[in-house]
């Protein structure tokens, strides 16, 4: 067996597992130093200090510090995506009742996590892709929207007004949502009532 295809293992495991761990500890050091102290702390040297690795490691699995800022926003908004589609699933009542649950789940993860309400609302100007990412998470929830009208609707509009009043939709609960998070003065479920009536104001108005 020729000597690059050996895998060697450290007490039992494998080198792709130890470079995972590596990479997964980054991400935590990472998102602690972001979610306790802010995105200008986050820096090289301090997420090394944090996760007991060296800048060698973190090159490794990151060109840049700004690269890593985006796999934590990624993971975020994954987790966060994964919750309010989770929660959406589970509630058997129709259209109102979903994005109710969905939205409320989706705000109480983020009060309950102060971390997470930080990384939201951090300036995404000047880290290259942040802003990007956030525009692809509006796209994934339009479509989540689109999806669930079709799904109740009797009489649902052409595809693509559904789609454009849609947007139009998630882009004024993100406003509400942006609002709220800069400032939480009201409950969660004050606020995905909100957005519910809204939501449905508007995608109701073609049906």
């Amino acid at each position: 067996m020729a000597r690059a295809e050996v895998v060697r293992s450290y007490r039992g495991i494998s080198a792709a597992n130890r470079r995972d761990e590596r990479r997964d500890k980054l991400l935590a050091a990472g998102r602690r130093i972001w979610g306790e102290a802010g995105l200008s702390d986050v820096t090289v040297r301090r997420v090394c200090a944090a996760s007991s690795l060296t800048p060698r490691y973190f090159y490794e699995h990151f060109a840049t510090r700004d690269a890593l800022i985006l796999a934590v926003a990624e993971q975020v908004h994954e987790e966060l995506f994964t919750t309010m589609v989770e929660a959406s699933q589970a509630e058997p009542g129709g259209l109102r009742r979903k994005l109710l649950r969905a939205l409320t789940t989706y705000l109480d993860a983020i009060a309950d996590d102060p971390s997470v309400h930080r990384i939201l609302t951090s300036d995404a100007h000047g880290v290259a892709g942040l802003e990007e990412l956030r525009a692809r998470a509006v796209g994934i929830v339009t479509d989540l929207v689109v999806q669930y009208s079709a799904e109740f609707l009797d009489d649902p509009a052409n595809p693509e007004i559904r789609r454009r009043e849609a947007l139009f939709v998630v882009g004024g609960v993100n406003q509400l949502v942006d609002t709220w998070l800069r400032d939480p003065g009201q409950s969660t479920t004050e606020v995905a009532t909100l957005c519910t009536e809204l939501a449905l104001a508007v995608v109701n108005r073609s049906a």
